[in-house]
Order: structure tokens, then sequence, then C-alpha cells
């Protein structure tokens, strides 16, 4: 839809987002993201105390646990059998998948990969590009979102909830995002490093968070939107 003068500017927030996947090295000053937290936390409009935490990563910090969880990246690739060290905290995906969701998850990696021109059979170009993940995608930001492992289910839907209006924060900022669950699997690694632990604590997911890189390539895919009269039944 496009971004014509008369859209509100939460329109304009709302269809200008997007899963972004290169970011420049342009620093993200403290204050803002203080800003996107604070006021995407007020726009929840929760009637209960936060059930979660976010942590925010910078600096060296930052790089130190993309270090460590690109290593283990690694080595998981080359002894699959280090796979039951890396447990994911929830059921993100089903477990097995179906159509027409299944057809829909390889239109888009298959449209992502494309457009870097990796094929099926170039292993190493996939193990790279998904490694780009446990990067952040060189943002200069990342944000874990954790919960107790005490609440229920309908804390994922808060959580949910408060991410969207991160995302959507971000870009009244003129900053993009890309919310990521691939960082759960290796939350054995994530969590201590962020002073919690797995017994009770559940890593909900990560997030990049800076100025996209206008230049890359990847940032002109955009994931196939569903029309509304696939999912949408009217009752009259």
């Amino acid at each position: 839809m496009p971004l014509t003068e008369s859209r509100s500017d939460a329109d304009r927030a709302i269809l200008s987002r997007m899963s972004t996947r290169a970011f420049t090295s342009e620093p993200v000053p403290r204050s803002v993201i203080g800003q996107i937290l604070s006021d995407a936390a007020a726009a929840s409009a929760l009637v209960a105390p936060i059930p979660w935490h976010m942590h925010v990563l910078q600096g060296d910090v930052l790089r130190q646990l993309c270090h460590a969880v690109c290593a283990a990246h690694d080595a998981l690739r080359a002894d699959a059998g280090l796979r039951e060290a890396y447990q994911e905290p929830y059921d993100y995906y089903p477990e097995q998948w179906f159509s027409p969701y299944l057809d829909r998850r390889r239109e888009n990696g298959w449209g992502l990969y494309g457009l870097l021109g990796i094929g099926k059979s170039e292993k190493d170009k996939m193990h790279a590009q998904h490694q780009r993940n446990y990067r952040f995608f060189d943002a200069p930001v990342g944000l874990f979102l954790a919960m107790d492992r005490k609440h229920g289910g309908e804390t994922l839907l808060d959580a949910g909830r408060y991410l969207q209006n991160v995302m959507l924060q971000a870009r009244g900022h003129g900053l993009h995002t890309c919310p990521q669950a691939a960082w759960n699997m290796f939350s054995p690694i994530v969590l201590p490093q962020l002073g919690m632990r797995g017994d009770d604590t559940a890593l909900v997911c990560g997030m990049s968070i800076g100025h996209a890189d206008a230049a890359a390539l990847v940032n002109g895919y955009y994931t196939p939107r569903v029309p509304v009269a696939d999912f949408c039944h009217w009752r009259d």
C-alpha cells in the first residue's frame, strides 16, 4: 500500500516496517532506545505488572555474545549430536509443517536465498547467511526479551504485543528492526550472559535494532503477504 501524504504516522510505521537483515554501524543513542522501550510499554496498556525482562546489548557485551553463539552454531553444524544441548524454551514452530503453511515458508525462504544467489545445494552459504542472525545482522544494538517460566501462555501474547510496539516505535525514530526467534535454541548460552538461569527463565526472542543499510541487497527482500481474504472470515 503506498505511503501517501494522507497516511497517518501510525500507517507509515506499520506499512514501512520490515524484517531488516543488514544494518549500518551508525550508533543508536541509549536515550533513544530507552524512549522506544518506554513508549512501547505505555502503548501496551497492560493491566498487570509487566511479566518479562528486556535486555539491551551494545558494544563489547554484544560482540562477545555473538562470538560465543556463532562458535556454538559452527560446532553444531560439525556435530549434530550437540543438538540435544540446545533445546528451545517453548514450541515456536509446529512439530511438522503442513500446507498451506509449509508452502508459504518455502516461498519465503527460497525467495530470500534466491535474491542472494544461494542455491539449494550451497550448504556453506546457507549456514553463513543463517549465522547472520547470531551477529544481529551487524546492528549496533541487540535486544533480548525473557520471561519467568512460572507465567502461562498469556505472557507470550502480551510479549508479542509489546515487541510489535517496540518495532513500530523504532520506525518513528527512523530505525529498523528484525525480531529473531533463531536465538532461542542457544538460550543456554544467552541466558547466563544476561545474568539469568534457564531453569526459571525462558528466552522469548532476540531483536536487532539500528539503521538499515540501504545499499544491502538483502534489504530489498520483502516477505510475501497473504491476502486478507485468505485468512479473514466474515460472519454477518
